[in-house]
């Protein structure tokens, strides 16, 4: 059935597959990466042809793009998931939120937020378990549009995802303008087992700006237990993928949502039903009150990132790169008589050598010369820990200004 999709025909095939019940929403679940709780889901559209079989997305989504019909189906899914989400709280069952895809087509419809509004509304459904997912292309359209588009959605409670983040030219100066409450990463930027050191620094310096801008990350095409891993010690908040779940029917994931939140009933102890995303972000909090500028480096591979908040004496430095270029810069802008004893505390090699015999932390103070032309003296600590999951020696520097 699929290559008889045409422009043609595509609307009649449309009505009639609706019509017939044909086309209905799989919902793939998000999961907690820490605790691998069920913490959201998005809801997909399958054609399902005469047969039963599964039509492929590609061969009907950009035909109905190109003819503007990808509209009908986004509101006729996002229907079927209010039906859905209406039956859950009339049984007794908390629902997570579920995602629905909206084209970038209907960002030219003038009264979408009303439309949005009129439907979930109808079937009695609060906002909060509605999420609005758009795809990062639909950000192409003009800024001032698309800004006052995403904070119409988020005046009226819904949550609003950007989707496919990275798959295109991503403006991180439009990111942060736009009122978003999600930011999903495109699964092309994991490839592998995230063994790739360039790409474990672009996902790295994503996951920090998104935190620090609160943004609820996501992670799409998690497929193993070493993504999982990785992306767990970035702070990625919610999993999508094969490694949980694939897309799954309604009646499954019914039976999903029903289990959920049974285990959740048996759950008492605050401290387990705390969100260690939260607390490690309280804990980074109180770090920072103390030590303004943090550093994370991979020296078995000669990796580094780095999170500095505004008071440190200088932000010269990049944010990663190679840890031995940071180790350079950072010599150069001390003060001469504590260039040597600062290159040789932290040579790569000697550190090595010095966690293999047994040294876990070493301490240095110098005299660094600020952005504004003055020497201060900076209190810089290391601590050696190995990764769990590889033989990689990992370094977290704590730094801070010491009174004069």
């Amino acid at each position: 059935m699929a290559k008889f999709f045409t422009e043609d025909n595509i609307s009649k095939l449309l009505d009639e597959a609706i019509e017939k019940g044909l086309i209905v929403p799989y919902y793939q679940p998000k999961y907690d990466s820490v605790t691998g709780k069920l913490s959201g889901s998005e809801a997909l559209a399958r054609w399902i042809d005469e047969e039963g079989c599964i039509i492929p997305p590609n061969s009907f989504i950009p035909i109905l793009e190109d003819s503007c019909l990808i509209t009908k189906l986004d509101w006729y899914i996002l229907e079927k998931v209010c039906a859905f989400i209406r039956k859950q709280l009339d049984n007794g069952i908390t629902p997570v939120t579920v995602s629905v895809n909206f084209s970038r087509v209907h960002t030219y419809e003038s009264d979408f937020v009303g439309l949005l509004c009129g439907i979930v509304d109808k079937y009695k459904v609060p906002h909060k378990y509605i999420e609005v997912e758009i795809t990062e292309s639909a950000l192409t359209k003009g800024r001032v549009y698309i800004i006052d588009f995403i904070s119409r959605i988020r005046s009226s409670g819904f949550a609003v995802a950007i989707d496919d983040f990275g798959s295109g030219l991503s403006s991180l100066n439009f990111l942060k303008d736009v009122p978003a409450t999600v930011l999903k990463i495109d699964k092309s930027l994991l490839s592998g087992n995230c063994e790739n050191e360039k790409e474990r620094i672009v996902l790295e310096s994503i996951f920090n700006f998104a935190q620090r801008l609160n943004l609820v990350t996501v992670a799409e095409g998690v497929e193993t237990k070493e993504q999982l891993g990785f992306l767990r010690t970035c702070g990625c908040e919610l999993i999508q993928g094969f490694y949980f779940c694939k897309p799954v029917t309604q009646d499954e994931y019914y039976e999903l949502c029903r289990k959920n939140m049974s285990e959740k009933d048996q759950i008492e102890d605050i401290l387990i039903t705390q969100p260690q995303a939260s607390a490690t972000k309280l804990l980074l909090d109180a770090v920072f009150m103390c030590f303004p500028l943090i550093i994370m480096s991979n020296l078995s591979r000669n990796s580094f990132y780095m999170m500095a908040y505004e008071n440190f004496t200088t932000r010269s430095c990049s944010s990663a790169g190679e840890y031995t270029k940071l180790i350079e810069m950072g010599t150069m802008s001390m003060h001469p008589d504590d260039r040597k004893a600062f290159a040789d505390t932290f040579d790569i090699k000697e550190q090595l050598d010095a966690f293999a015999a047994g040294e876990r932390r070493r301490r240095i103070v110098t005299r660094q010369l600020g952005d504004d032309g003055v020497y201060r003296k900076i209190e810089t600590i290391n601590y050696y820990v190995q990764n769990p999951s590889s033989d990689d020696v990992l370094a977290i520097t704590l730094s801070r200004t010491l009174e004069n």
